[in-house]
């Protein structure tokens, strides 16, 4: 077999940079395409098939690969696609290892039983469903930056469902409202959601600056609840749905405090020791799992319930690697496979010409609102994947824009957000595509009054650039 017909070099890079060349009128490019959306059909329409999203993504990135490397193969640029493969890995280690860290903690907090516990409590207030509507937006609002919007709503969730048992409407609207919630509070922080995670550890925007989409996130949030405030039953559910009352198990208080200061330290490190975040949030979960060390070691084994373990579920030891096998491994090969695929679509040149129509003829601020509405229709994700591969030339207060509109974007419609597609199984028959559809208005409404916001107050930002770039 002959050896790969190349395209013309496109670009020749900088200071030695890797050299490329344009595929994008190739079969290659042809096929990584078809490819790539055949693998993306495949994980909107997870809830109908049952095929977790990480297969289809993972096979299409191998493939996508493979066909760029066959054609680099017996070039003068053998190695260039294994060069780039690198480069795209490294990327997903950071994110990998920072969200396994999370993602125990928040398992451990899960098994000392605080988020039951929390439910609990609030299934025992003698509250009306329309103030139950508030209280669990607020508390969604306020969980995800800590605690990401995914789990949020799924902790959320449970409360409404076990609240709203006598009450469709209520559970249909507070579950949009959780929704749009956990999106709009996950915005402005670094740790709400996979898009501003991977905004920060690119180093575009710091920790600090992440907190001036605290009011457009506010408003995002408010507008849509207000306005669905006025559907939600003003009567109170009935108190006999009120449960046994869960007990936090030992040392629950303290692996909260441990998962602030790892919080702590991931902004430390990247802050002032200029490493990066996982470093910080690998550290502590070190320190998590020398705590489990010790309540393992002092964990009693009863014969009879004497101590009350019985009663709060503490009858096994607590093993911290337990809690790592628990994590979201499908999620996190979904990562893996959505960055490699858009990674080597980059690689093709199909992100170039789409960032210089984008950016170069729409203009940031409009293509960055697009981005948001794109979101809605397709996971935000793979959105903000594409805009970081293609790295346009902004601000930081349009690098702001586009995480505002990728993290709340994907509220407009419940396909758009992990919490959406989550809750949709969650509360199956209750909150569903077409519920969520009706209250579309009010949450456009909400999207725009916030990207305007945020334009007005936060345009002394216009002309900073981020530190990558100074």
């Amino acid at each position: 077999m002959g050896s790969p017909e190349l395209p013309p070099i496109i670009d020749a890079g900088n200071d030695g940079a890797q050299v490329t060349v344009d595929l994008t009128t190739h079969w290659v490019g042809a096929t990584a395409i078809l490819l790539f959306v055949l693998a993306y059909s495949l994980v909107i329409t997870e809830e109908f098939t049952n095929l977790r999203k990480s297969k289809p993504v993972m096979l299409a990135a191998g493939v996508i690969w493979a066909l760029i490397a066959y054609q680099y193969s017996n070039s003068d640029q053998p190695h260039a696609a294994a060069d780039a493969i690198s480069e795209y890995l490294v990327e997903f280690a950071q994110l990998f290892l920072f969200l396994l860290a999370a993602m125990t903690y928040v398992n451990a907090m899960s098994e000392r039983n605080v988020f039951v516990a929390l439910r609990g409590w609030l299934v025992r207030r003698a509250y009306t469903y329309r103030t139950m509507f508030w209280i669990t937006g607020v508390l969604s609002f306020f969980l995800s930056p800590l605690i990401d919007n995914l789990t949020t709503a799924l902790v959320m969730c449970a409360v409404v469902l076990a609240i709203g048992k006598g009450s469709e409407r209520f559970i249909s609207i507070a579950c949009i409202n959780i929704v749009v919630a956990a999106n709009a509070g996950g915005a402005f922080s670094p740790f709400g959601d996979i898009t501003t995670l991977m905004v920060w550890q690119r180093g575009l925007i710091d920790f600090a600056t992440f907190l001036n989409l605290f009011l457009p996130s506010v408003v995002n949030f408010l507008v849509p609840a207000f306005l669905m405030s006025f559907a939600v039953p003003g009567d109170a559910p009935s108190r006999e749905q009120d449960g046994p009352r869960v007990v936090m198990k030992r040392g629950a208080k303290l692996v909260m405090f441990l998962f602030g200061c790892t919080i702590f330290l991931a902004v430390s490190f990247h802050n002032y020791l200029h490493l990066p975040p996982f470093m910080g949030m690998m550290t502590g979960l070190a320190i998590l799992k020398f705590f489990g060390y010790y309540l393992r070691k002092t964990h009693e084994t009863v014969i009879y319930d004497r101590r009350h373990y019985g009663e709060i579920g503490d009858t096994m030891p607590f093993d911290s690697f337990r809690e790592v096998s628990r994590v979201e491994w499908d999620t996190l090969l979904f990562f893996f496979g959505v960055i490699m695929c858009v990674g080597g679509l980059g690689f093709i040149g199909y992100l170039e010409g789409v960032s210089a129509y984008m950016y170069g003829e729409l203009g940031p601020t409009t293509a960055n609102i697009l981005v948001g509405i794109i979101s809605a229709l397709v996971d935000n994700i793979p959105v903000m994947v594409a805009v970081l591969e293609m790295n346009p030339a902004m601000s930081v207060q349009q690098w702001l824009l586009v995480t505002l509109t990728a993290g709340v974007g994907g509220s407009l419609l419940s396909i758009g957000s992990a919490a959406g597609i989550a809750l949709m199984g969650q509360a199956r028959g209750h909150y569903t595509f077409f519920r969520h559809l009706r209250w579309t208005p009010a949450i456009a409404l909400g999207y725009g009054l916030s990207v305007w916001t945020h334009l007005v107050i936060n345009s002394g930002l216009e002309n900073v650039l981020p530190e990558t770039l100074r």
